[in-house]
């Protein structure tokens, strides 16, 4: 079961020289005008850059309103407005009554709209790949993680969050005394507070982390810890048995609160992934609930796409649980 835990620290200011500063600003203009967000169309489509936002959170919520549509782009409800009009005109969207107040319009794709974002999710993905092949594995994860950190920033900077506290984590792989009983306690304390689960699910969990303990032998099994001062503050395994056909599963992806902000969570999926590939996985498997929305965002930069959704009662209580898939990279 996976999950990444949110929580606010109290403010610090970084020393910023500014070298830093302009390399970050020419940077971010080179990509703005590569990427073609100068264009007044974006993505080989007829549309404009904020339309194409829109189309891509539509598809990734499901369904959204205007005004949180208002909120997430940062843009004159005015010109939302306009846009929104455009793309429903245009058959890409339609509106339908919200499930929690029938007074409420939400905003969904139509099949024209799915066919749409698919165009616009392989093109963008075939742009990052051929930028991807001008630079080293290693690079490409420093770009990964560096982008990902500097959009959450100035995404905190909008909402006026405070920017987090640096924690000192080191990651270590393999089982270390106590790691069973704290990743079992952090699982059980996360659900029980968000899904009011009870002791059937942290009681799973610790059983299955006993019994993959005892296989920790085999060369195709593995766990990575995230300590700080001391504590297991996060954890991530690859069952490498348990699915068969060769193909990984990777299980027990959590991380503490204190930890938020670290970088610990993708260090720990870091890890994880690298050792799929190195050990030649055809996939890597994993399951989890919706609405975790923050660790499925870390999820789909690793490469994961959601393949399978169903309603479960396995955890005691009916969840809508999700299948994540990750196949291995061609080379």
């Amino acid at each position: 079961m996976v999950v990444l835990y949110n929580h606010k620290h109290p403010q610090i200011k970084p020393m910023l020289t500014d070298t830093l500063i302009n390399d970050i600003r020419r940077s971010s203009r080179l990509m703005v005008r590569e990427l073609g967000f100068m264009n007044a169309t974006l993505a080989t489509t007829a549309y404009s850059p904020s339309a194409v936002h829109s189309l891509i959170e539509i598809d990734t919520r499901g369904a959204v309103t205007a005004a949180q549509l208002v909120q997430t782009l940062g843009l004159e409800k005015s010109s939302v407005s306009r846009m929104l009009s455009k793309l429903l005109a245009a058959g890409e969207i339609c509106e339908v009554p919200s499930e929690d107040d029938a007074r409420f319009k939400q905003l969904r794709l139509t099949p024209k709209g799915a066919e749409t974002v698919n165009k616009i999710n392989e093109y963008g993905a075939m742009r990052v790949t051929e930028a991807l092949r001008h630079i080293s594995a290693a690079q490409q994860q420093q770009v990964a993680r560096g982008l990902s950190a500097y959009a959450d920033a100035l995404k905190q900077c909008r909402s006026g969050e405070a920017p987090a506290t640096p924690v000192n984590v080191e990651i270590v792989t393999g089982y270390r005394p106590g790691a069973i009983g704290r990743i079992a306690e952090m699982h059980g304390r996360y659900y029980a507070s968000h899904y009011q689960f009870g002791p059937f699910f942290e009681a799973k969990v610790a059983a299955g982390l006993a019994e993959f303990s005892g296989r920790l032998d085999r060369s195709e099994n593995q766990i990575w810890l995230a300590i700080s001062n001391g504590e297991i503050v996060g954890s991530v395994a690859i069952d490498g048995q348990d699915l068969g056909d060769n193909q990984g599963h990777l299980r027990w992806f959590i991380l503490d609160d204190s930890c938020r902000g670290s970088g610990a969570g993708k260090r720990l999926l870091d890890e994880a992934i690298q050792f799929c590939d190195q050990q030649g996985f055809a996939a890597t498997q994993l399951w989890t609930f919706s609405g975790l929305d923050a660790a499925r965002r870390l999820y789909e930069r690793f490469g994961f796409t959601l393949t399978k959704e169903w309603q479960g009662d396995q955890w005691g209580r009916t969840m809508t649980e999700q299948q994540f898939s990750r196949t291995k990279p061609v080379v």
